[in-house]
């Protein structure tokens, strides 16, 4: 099945969703809340709507879990072999802000396992995307994919940690304090969305920690891209790597690295 799907059609659909996105940002729109209280806008609707159009016309056979269609319950879901997940708009807060800091996500799950992700920055047209043994690329204003790869610590460097932007908490700031005792130089680093595995795939941070509550499409599709980047994600407290499909599609914290 893996090796059916094409990344540049997946690429082509996070593209046309951030147009759609793009359209939106550019005037005035509402802001509502969801159940859980986060926001929602017109824009990640239609992106949603895009996407999950175009998948169900490209794969058809493989089902989907969306941010915005999320309700199958477990015994449907627990013997899939493949399927999407999606996050429409990644960064909502951001976008709503309008700091340019959103993504459109969509990753490929193998069982448990995030086999390909694509993340495309609508505001700077920037995509990143991975397929499992085929390397982590990112495709910027040149038009042609270049291959990154993660940065491997050394001892006596610096080390530079990405955190959440929007959702900062007292964990990370105990985190970095303990990397302070470790490494003369340590830098955090504030970002929204997604971009914050963009940026240790391609060796810009050492590190991302979330301790604040994720969902697995908020991680699949960057987590996708850190493996192939040559790092990976790992559950905070355990050490073991980050998982998919779970019961709860709740994320435990994790770390990046």
């Amino acid at each position: 099945m893996l090796h059916e799907i094409k990344i540049d059609e997946l690429v082509g659909l996070a593209v046309n969703a951030g147009n759609a996105v793009m359209k939106i940002y550019h005037q005035d729109f509402d802001v509502n809340l969801k159940q859980d209280r986060s926001p929602i806008t017109e824009a990640d609707r239609w992106s949603n709507q895009i996407i999950v159009d175009g998948l169900q016309q490209l794969y058809p056979g493989i089902p989907i879990i969306s941010e915005e269609s999320k309700d199958i319950p477990y015994s449907k879901r627990q013997d899939w072999e493949y399927f999407w997940l999606v996050d429409p708009l990644d960064g909502t807060k951001e976008f709503i802000k309008r700091n340019g800091e959103f993504t459109i996500n969509i990753a490929l799950i193998h069982r448990n396992d995030p086999v390909a992700g694509i993340i495309y920055l609508p505001e700077k047209n920037i995509t990143y995307f991975a397929k499992r043994n085929e390397g982590s690329y990112k495709i910027d204003g040149s038009g042609q994919p270049h291959i990154i790869q993660s940065k491997m610590q050394k001892d006596g460097d610096g080390i530079v940690i990405v955190g959440s932007r929007s959702h900062a908490s007292t964990e990370l700031h105990v985190y970095v304090e303990k990397q302070r005792k470790k490494y003369k130089n340590v830098e955090l680093v504030s970002r929204g969305s997604s971009i914050k595995f963009c940026l240790v795939a391609e060796g810009i941070a050492d590190v991302y920690l979330r301790t604040g509550p994720t969902m697995e499409w908020d991680t699949a599709a960057g987590h996708a891209i850190v493996i192939e980047s040559g790092k990976q994600v790992y559950i905070y407290d355990t050490n073991d790597p980050l998982t998919y499909n779970k019961v709860s599609l709740r994320n435990q914290w994790f770390l990046v690295r």
